[in-house]
């Protein structure tokens, strides 16, 4: 569906509507429902949400908040024997560190289950359900293929005083797990296979987190879900593409439910391209093997796609909803470069983080010329893309710390940073020069000798000169060490998802996680850094304080690096195409 310009009541200018925006606002402007929007949010509490579930929540949320309207949290626990609260907690933490909230509409499909046992009640007393006994093996093979009708389950003409006989008693225990599903008799030559006498009701005999053991029949998700939005006055049910097929048999149960009342309400589905990510896996069932396995250290894990991991990371939701923005929702199935997300969460710490030192890999230099005895506190930017941030002091003494790999003996050519006989400016201070090192037996450097020019302290007269190489550093004396984790992305290739014939494990990048335990932070950093602030160290990236910090130990996890390739290749495209 073409986009076109939708003027929303309350904006101060017409937006660009997505296609589901513009369904949306068509039916408002229709006056359907009464003019009334309700959306809802539907997750199962099984797992942990990933950056997947972001744009259904983006989507659901943010209509509602355009248009007027309101968004249900519903949680869909219609399965006990994978649920948790656990899974609960960290939903509802996920959906409001996005800046979304539910207000006093909480729901779980378990409030409805008396409903939903009475709904299934009628339909076997109108002779729509039977009791079945077969295996689920021996079901599957009679539904039939795509262009093949299934076969009648020699149980579907039960009666209705037998069917119900039976449900009720698979209810009350009497049976085991597996042995009798109720299943909707609809038409088992219908071309739509979700119509071909569906399972709408299973034995579990595990005791449910809300409802204890009142339970042992539980409603399959295309029986639940529906009934109950209807039952909230839910208008718009927004979900993923996968359930276009099932948008028939979604329609059919509530319009069974609503009987005469369904031209007064009826619950609309609309179908969105879900999220597909390079270098990632969005299979709530192998990030559940991951976390299980120990191959990553939790559904946190920095290097997760989960809205957790993403905030352990540093990411950011204004890049979260700005990457979702970019992409936008279709109704064709995408595979999305990483690139644009990384693009977003740079874009978006570039405003907000301080700009800060930290030596990741140190060596020594030592300024000859220095007093010995003398420490000057230089004044550094805090962050120049940000009007009013301000700035701090940064002590400067005779030894500090740089970067080894900014410093080689015999360098090739462009090498702009430091080399015996050449000056670089050390940021926010002076301009050094080398005279000479000094190695251990190995061959490895140790510590590099220089001397400074004490007239070209930056933001000084004689700071104006200028020198190819800048370079970052800490005060030697008066640094603090940290731990800094430098994250990668999890898979070694592009689409992991379409490498069918290796198991998925084998394909995770083993560089992904790099652990250096002896970094040098300036004493600011050390001093103001509080859990999940963000920061950029000069020249290196941007990083966020991670969960592990103690007293005394500060841990830094790697957001991303500055350097922006997918930003560069924008810009190269849009050169060729002028």
């Amino acid at each position: 569906m073409a986009e076109k310009e939708t003027e929303i009541k309350g904006a101060e200018e017409k937006r660009v509507l997505n296609f589901v925006q513009q369904i949306v606002a068509d039916d408002l402007a229709a006056g359907k429902n009464g003019g009334r929007l309700n959306t809802r949010f539907p997750p199962e509490p099984n797992g942990y949400l990933h950056i997947g579930h972001a744009k259904a929540i983006c989507m659901d949320f943010g209509v509602a908040e355009m248009m007027g309207g309101t968004c249900n949290l519903r949680f869909d626990d219609t399965n006990p024997q994978k649920e948790d609260t656990e899974y609960v907690e960290s939903i509802m933490r996920d959906i409001h560190w996005l800046g979304y909230d539910w207000g006093d509409r909480l729901y779980y499909a378990s409030d409805y289950f008396p409903r939903l046992y009475e709904f299934a009640i009628r339909l076997i007393k109108e002779g729509k359900a039977y009791v079945d006994d077969q295996t689920s093996e021996q079901i599957a093979a009679q539904k039939g293929t795509p262009t093949t009708p299934g076969t009648d389950s020699p149980f579907r003409n039960r009666t209705p005083e037998e069917n119900l006989d039976l449900f009720e008693r698979m209810n009350a225990g009497e049976f085991e797990e597996g042995s009798r599903v109720l299943r909707a008799k609809i038409d088992m030559a219908s071309s739509n296979m979700h119509f071909r006498d569906p399972i709408i009701y299973r034995i579990i005999k595990s005791p449910h987190w809300r409802t204890g053991n009142k339970w042992n029949v539980y409603p399959m998700y295309d029986f639940a879900h529906g009934q109950s939005d209807y039952f909230e006055g839910v208008t718009h049910s927004i979900c993923t593409l996968e359930f276009v097929p099932h948008r028939p048999l979604y329609d059919y149960f509530v319009r069974e439910l609503a009987g005469d009342k369904v031209d007064e309400y009826c619950p609309r589905q609309i179908e969105f391209n879900r999220l597909n990510l390079t270098y990632t896996v969005m299979s709530k069932r192998k990030l559940l093997q991951l976390v299980k396995e120990n191959l990553v250290a939790g559904w946190d894990d920095p290097r997760m796609p989960t809205i957790c991991g993403l905030r352990r990371r540093g990411y950011t939701p204004e890049s979260i909803k700005n990457f979702l923005n970019d992409i936008g929702y279709t109704k064709y199935e995408a595979l999305n470069d990483i690139g644009l997300l990384e693009h977003n969460i740079r874009e978006s710490l570039n405003k907000i983080a301080p700009r800060v030192m930290a030596v990741l890999d140190p060596v020594k230099v030592v300024i000859t010329n220095y007093p010995e005895d003398r420490e000057e506190m230089l004044e550094m930017d805090n962050n120049p893309e940000q009007e009013g941030a301000g700035t701090h002091k940064m002590p400067f003494a005779r030894e500090i710390y740089i970067e080894r790999a900014d410093f080689m003996e015999e360098p090739p050519k462009k090498f702009f940073r430091l080399t015996p006989g050449k000056e670089v400016r050390l940021k926010g201070g002076y301009i050094i020069m080398c005279t000479g090192c000094t190695k251990d037996a190995d061959g490895n450097i140790t510590e590099i000798q220089c001397t400074y020019d004490p007239d070209t302290l930056s933001g000084t007269e004689g700071g104006n000169r200028k020198v190819k190489g800048t370079l970052h550093w800490v005060s030697a004396r008066h640094c603090v060490d940290a731990e800094v984790r430098l994250y990668d992305r999890l898979f070694a290739v592009e689409n992991p998802s379409a490498e069918a014939e290796r198991d998925f494990r084998e394909l995770l990048n083993p560089e992904s996680l790099t652990v250096l335990p002896h970094v040098k932070i300036e004493p600011y950093l050390a001093q103001s850094a509080k859990v999940e602030d963000k920061f950029q160290f000069q020249r290196m990236g941007y990083f966020c304080v991670d969960p592990d910090s103690s007293p005394g130990h500060l841990v830094f996890n790697r957001t991303i690096g500055l350097k922006d390739s997918w930003a560069k290749q924008q810009d190269k495209q849009k050169t060729v195409s002028n």
